[in-house]
């Protein structure tokens, strides 16, 4: 028998945000666990670490980047659909770099400034010019490849410099990927949870006009998130960009930023501001990249991918909706009164 302090934290556990998301993530694993029994073995390998699990977690930290400044733009109300096009930028520029033999930090350097640039014009847009968040991002989200593709003269650069790559594809028993957005994420996790900045961030998403009689000056915090987002979108885009050895303006980093909207989503943060859940944000981000890699080791057709994709988004997102389960529990009590009744009648 369960007493009513287990059945109270288990409770808790299951009205948290992160409870949904986390549950279709042990699912979907659990899935693929049966589908492959070999799928979450791990094996050591010349002092690395193997396996499908690692191999999930090294390929989703480029989405897990640009999620967390995906996670804390909508927090306010807004969205940067321009994060793909700031990857293929960053990753042009560092690939242009190296190919001219610059040293790999001057090629980091410039890839995390141009992404810091670009965050600087969609900020100055949104939070100065008052331009809509959607159209101010769609801007540089139609031009950014074409200034990625003159930057590569038109064409896939790529490059053999072994320290550059090491980035992309390194390990030090884990891949460097990981160690990349850890380092990052306990950055995010110290100015939001650690300053004012994740109170102003709330304050700005449930009323902006309200933050302004607080004294908060939500032009210049909003205006710092997007700088932040881009920041984060230039990592994104020099690993990606030392993963694959070259830079590929058109396809790099390409609907990325629908993926960082739905782990967004599927995170628990709301698209009307307010509340917003980093670890959330992880865990959808982890889910979407096991989904991606669950129907590719299915063998499913590559006409259908995006099709399945959308078909188990959707679901998630429903199972984890308020509403959804209120309906459920309207149904379920309306069935019990109606057994009650025929029982009394009997």
């Amino acid at each position: 028998m369960i007493d009513k302090k287990e059945k109270n934290f288990f409770m808790k556990i299951y009205n948290t945000k992160i409870f949904w998301p986390l549950a279709s993530l042990i699912i979907l694993l659990l899935f693929n666990f049966i589908m492959t029994p070999s799928f979450l073995s791990i094996t050591m390998k010349d002092g690395h670490l193997f396996g499908n699990t690692i191999d999930i977690l090294n390929r989703a930290a480029p989405l897990i980047l640009i999620s967390l400044g995906m996670t804390i733009v909508i927090a306010t109300q807004g969205i940067d659909i321009s994060v793909g096009s700031i990857i293929a930028i960053s990753a042009a520029l560092s690939a242009t770099v190296i190919v001219d033999g610059g040293s790999v930090p001057m090629a980091v350097a410039v890839g995390i400034i141009s992404g810091l640039l670009c965050g600087v014009w969609n900020g100055f847009l949104v939070s100065y010019i008052g331009v809509q968040p959607m159209v101010g991002t769609l801007i540089l989200y139609i031009v950014g490849r074409g200034i990625a593709q003159l930057i590569t003269g038109g064409q896939i650069l790529t490059f053999t410099n072994k320290e550059f790559i090491f980035i992309g594809t390194g390990y030090v028993i884990l891949p460097v990927a990981i160690f990349i957005v850890f380092f990052v994420g306990l950055i995010m996790y110290a100015l939001i949870r650690k300053t004012a900045l994740g109170l102003f961030i709330e304050s700005i998403g449930v009323n902006s006009n309200s933050c302004k009689f607080a004294g908060i000056q939500s032009r210049k915090v909003v205006f710092s998130l997007y700088v932040i987002c881009g920041v984060l979108a230039g990592i994104a885009g020099i690993i990606l960009c030392a993963n694959i050895k070259s830079a590929d303006a058109n396809n790099v980093g390409l609907w990325l930023e629908l993926d960082a909207i739905l782990a967004t989503v599927i995170g628990g943060t709301s698209m009307v501001g307010g509340r917003f859940y980093l670890a959330g944000t992880v865990v959808g981000a982890l889910f979407i990249q096991t989904l991606t890699t669950t129907i590719y080791s299915l063998g499913v057709p590559p006409e259908i991918t995006l099709v399945v994709k959308a078909i188990v988004v959707i679901v998630v997102c429903i199972i984890q909706s308020p509403e959804f389960r209120k309906m459920i529990r309207i149904k379920k009590t309306s069935k019990n009164e109606a057994k009650e009744k025929e029982v009394a009648r009997a």
